[in-house]
């Protein structure tokens, strides 16, 4: 569906080609150089259409700050993020003593740059593993050295198993505009066979207590071509998304990570071919359709299900800034913690340099004095 096109960011290219030629010449470009399908060339149009108003606000001095808590309750099947089940308290307490380091080491580059907070989010891993008292002290210390967090502030509570009244509350009270909850299927016997130790119904929980507490931006994903799920799993997931009405929606296809157990047992389970992943990310996005949701952010990885894409998907005015930010590379990112990158984007001079943090914790708590020297001199250029 994608042609010849095999970059992360098919919307960027086509923006880019837009604003040299115009969209018509974007759009042949796509159509007749690169092979890319008619509906994917209009989706790349649309989310483009979408993002410019919040890519046309960026200025130089912005900057997006990231916190990322490598820390999950299981691990999932399909996942080859560096994070860790969390089993060592004392591990999880040392990490969030350096991760404080290193965010004051980033407030201050911010203030000696002269560098403007335009978004803030935390993810992971699952930030919510945290308990209420250690989200409260780590979002009251961010505040502390940057000040703010910008227009909007995410963060990730993906899994319901580690969702309750006090750690949404904490959120709400400290600030924090978005959230997001994440069943990945609304299917029980596919929860349990990618290692997620939650239902659907403690999903359906979960929303319902981020509504009562206050929360008008939650978003949820959705993965098309789970081990063993077929198109009607993928059409009672989304009938269970359009009861909860949930304000944005990203509907992921299914990549086989190289590092994930997937990966290393991909003979023991059924996957959708090309068509029939097709198929799946089309119900996910008549869902977001029927909801009223634009789609507003795109990226592509290797090894999906039928060599598709994932999206997000947005009521109109819900947009996830960092979101944007990040896939489109318009705004330079200040990241925090093990696995996190840093991202420096050079206004004007179509340059874009990047600065890992090491992947694994042990690693990271190791050398973060060298790593916030590396990121002075990195943004001191």
């Amino acid at each position: 569906p994608w042609g010849s096109l095999t970059g992360i960011r098919p919307t960027k290219l086509f923006r880019e080609l837009s604003r040299t030629n115009g969209v018509g010449f974007a759009e042949t470009t796509f159509l007749e150089t690169f092979d890319v399908s008619k509906e994917k060339t209009a989706l790349a149009e649309q989310i483009c259409s979408v993002q410019s108003p919040y890519i046309d606000a960026v200025s130089n001095s912005d900057v997006d700050v990231y916190v990322g808590i490598p820390f999950c309750r299981t691990k999932c099947l399909y996942c080859s993020f560096a994070s860790e089940v969390l089993r060592d308290a004392e591990r999880l307490k040392r990490y969030l003593d350096t991760l404080k380091q290193d965010i004051a080491c980033g407030a201050q580059i911010c203030k000696e740059q002269g560098l403007k907070v335009r978004s803030f989010y935390m993810g992971g891993g699952t930030p919510t593993v945290l308990s209420a008292q250690q989200l409260d002290e780590l979002l009251n210390y961010i505040l502390e050295q940057y000040g703010s967090f910008g227009t909007e502030c995410t963060v990730e509570a993906g899994r319901p198993d580690t969702i309750d009244r006090g750690k949404l509350e904490t959120l709400k009270r400290l600030g924090v505009t978005r959230v997001s909850i994440n069943p990945q299927t609304m299917n029980d016997e596919t929860l349990r066979r990618v290692g997620r130790t939650h239902t659907a119904q403690d999903i359906q929980n979960a929303f319902a207590l981020a509504r009562e507490i206050g929360f008008d931006a939650i978003n949820m994903d959705l993965i098309a071509g789970l081990p063993g799920e077929t198109p009607d799993d993928m059409r009672r997931s989304c009938e269970g998304i359009l009861k909860l009405r949930p304000d944005n929606l990203t509907v992921h296809s299914l990549a086989i990570k190289r590092s994930s157990r997937l990966k290393l047992e991909l003979n023991d389970y059924a996957l959708a071919d090309a068509a029939t992943a097709s198929r799946m990310t089309g119900i996910g996005a008549e869902c977001a359709e029927e909801l009223g949701m634009r789609p507003y952010y795109m990226y592509r990885q290797k090894y999906m299900s039928g060599n598709l894409e994932n999206v997000g998907y947005a009521m109109p005015g819900k947009e996830c800034v960092y979101n944007i930010d990040m896939m489109e590379e318009t705004a330079s990112i200040l990241s925090h913690g093990a696995g996190t990158m840093t991202k420096r984007v050079f206004g004007g001079e179509n340059r874009i340099e990047r600065l890992p943090s090491p992947k694994d914790v042990p690693t990271y708590l190791n050398k973060l004095e060298t790593l916030c020297r590396d990121k002075r001199l990195f943004f001191g250029k």
